[in-house]
């Protein structure tokens, strides 16, 4: 049995788990936390990784605990509808849910043994075949395989790559999710509301919940700048004052303490991902904007690429090689769209304000479907290996 282990356990380290458990390999994941507690607010989940977690067999688990979606809306900062698009019909639903709701079903879906906390990772050196891998609390571990699941920020990729950091994109997102939720707002509709480089999205994450979210556009230095909650919630209202109501009403409702503000980021795409036998995966190698909602999703196909390339190819460096191929496209192409939809939304200048809510309101439906369908309507299981 080949030794596999993993860097990190949030979505998509812990979904590499589980789909490589499907192929009959038994991974180890390796987290930084004490405590497996995944923060921040909602997640959406679109049909491209819902397919996935049907094969899994863990999706009727995660649809109790969403929201599904079957339309989303386009308003004005006044609340006039500008465009609205259904889904096409599909056996296999678009939902969003809690982060942590999402985590505790993979978790279970796993064995306990293999999750180890506490394991900070430090450095790896390749050695012959195999991997030794060291972590700060001085403990070792010895693989076939190394897999960098550690997110934005990634130790494993600073080993990889030595690149650059990861590029800021000039504007704030914060999160929130709450139980009061406005009695306007339509059922299974996701909503996002352009403004003058502000925008705010909206959603059902179930269990009588909507999740929300907020950009803004602000200057490098606000990265790091800290603010208790009680502050950011008021920092909103200020800057979404006189928006459509249940804007307010949303981030009023919201308990101050969870919500979440960070700065939007990504990276350019690379065609290299590993070296010799250790790659990447999700955000550790492609993080990407959060305006299409598929940072986690293309996380979530990662991992059953990767399960399939292995058990096609071998689990050594040209299973691993023979993964990043047939991923880099797709990523790259994910990513480059989320970046301009984001840089389109937060447009802030009067007369490309102007233009961009006419260019919405023309939209034709069908256009709008088929930009869906390239995203939604891809299997991780069927694509050619």
């Amino acid at each position: 049995m080949k030794r596999i282990a993993i860097i990190g356990g949030g979505i998509g380290g812990l979904t590499a788990a589980l789909s490589l458990r499907q192929f009959g390999f038994e991974p180890e994941v390796f987290e930084q936390a004490p405590e497996l507690f995944e923060v921040g607010a909602a997640i959406a989940m679109w049909p491209n990784a819902m397919r996935i977690f049907e094969r899994l067999g863990i999706s009727e688990e995660i649809i109790r605990r969403a929201g599904t979606i079957e339309q989303v809306c386009w308003l004005n900062s006044k609340g006039k509808q500008l465009n609205s698009t259904r889904f096409p019909k599909s056996a296999t639903p678009a939902v969003a849910l809690h982060r942590a709701d999402l985590q505790s079903v993979l978790l279970r879906a796993l064995p306990s043994s293999s999750i180890h906390l506490g394991k900070v990772f430090q450095s790896f050196q390749q050695e012959g075949r195999e991997v030794h891998a060291r972590f700060v609390d001085g403990s070792r571990i010895c693989c076939d395989l190394l897999i960098g699941c550690d997110g934005l920020h990634s130790h494993v990729r600073t080993q990889i790559l030595d690149d650059s950091p990861p590029v800021f994109r000039g504007y704030m997102v914060w999160r929130g999710t709450t139980a009061a939720v406005p009695r306007e707002l339509n059922p299974a509709t996701a909503i996002e509301i352009h403004g003058r480089g502000q925008r705010f999205g909206l959603g059902p994450v179930g269990l009588n919940r909507m999740g929300w979210w907020a950009s803004a556009n602000e200057n490098l230095w606000a990265i790091n700048a800290q603010s208790a909650p009680l502050e950011q919630q008021r920092e909103l209202l200020t800057l979404f004052a006189g928006w459509y109501a249940p804007v307010l009403e949303l981030i009023e409702g919201t308990p101050s303490a969870s919500i979440v503000k960070t700065a939007a980021y990504d990276r350019p795409s690379t065609r290299e991902w590993g070296i010799g036998s250790a790659t990447l995966l999700g955000d550790a190698v492609h993080p990407t904007t959060p305006n299409l909602g598929q940072g986690g999703c293309m996380a979530i196909e990662d991992a059953v690429v990767l399960a399939r390339c292995l058990d096609k190819y071998g689990a050594d460096a040209e299973g691993l090689r023979a993964y990043e191929k047939l991923r880099f496209a797709r990523t790259k192409a994910v990513s480059d769209y989320s970046r301009v939809y984001g840089s389109l939304g937060q447009w802030q200048t009067a007369w490309a304000v102007r233009l961009r809510s006419v260019a919405l309101s023309l939209a034709p439906q069908a256009i709008t479907r088929q930009l869906l369908r390239l995203i939604f309507d891809y299997d991780a299981y069927r694509v050619s290996i």
